[in-house]
């Protein structure tokens, strides 16, 4: 089973939404610079870490991200002890949509071929002293099948 690992430190940034300009009249829309920035983030780390991991055309892909930000300076010792113990996790932006998005995106073409290879994910949003996004890549062509046999021999029964 293929599997890739990484981590990009620093606090989790989210897809931010495009932005529209006009060229000789006509209407052009461009991504953000600091979401072009986090995307190249991701990538150099992911190569850096992962190394020669490409994922085939046909695989499909399972994708866990657990994003974790920093603990706010202003929260007292109780509730600091209750965000590292995960009891107080950050509904706060970005989004856990718009994080899936900046990492799948980021790796369409360096990880895989496209992020439509993405059959299960999960994001999950936590506090911690080190901010960062762990993400991990996982190909379930293995799993599927495993499931396909069992399915099979059930029906045989």
């Amino acid at each position: 089973m293929k599997v890739a690992r990484f981590v990009v430190y620093g606090n989790p940034k989210g897809k931010g939404r495009p932005r529209f300009t006009t060229v000789c009249g006509y209407a052009k829309s461009y991504t953000p610079k600091d979401t072009e920035n986090y995307e190249n983030l991701i990538k150099i780390e992911y190569k850096s870490q992962c190394g020669n991991i490409f994922f085939d055309r046909d695989e499909q892909l399972e994708v866990k991200i657990y994003c974790y930000h920093s603990i706010p300076k202003s929260v007292s010792n109780k509730k600091r002890s209750l965000m590292l113990a995960h009891r107080i996790r950050p509904a706060k932006k970005p989004d856990f949509d718009n994080m899936a998005k900046v990492v799948t995106d980021a790796l369409n073409g360096i990880a895989y071929h496209d992020d439509n290879q993405i059959v299960d994910g999960m994001v999950r949003k936590f506090y911690d002293e080190q901010p960062r996004v762990e993400i991990q890549i996982k190909s379930i062509n293995d799993e599927v099948k495993n499931e396909r046999i069992i399915e099979h021999q059930q029906q045989r029964i």
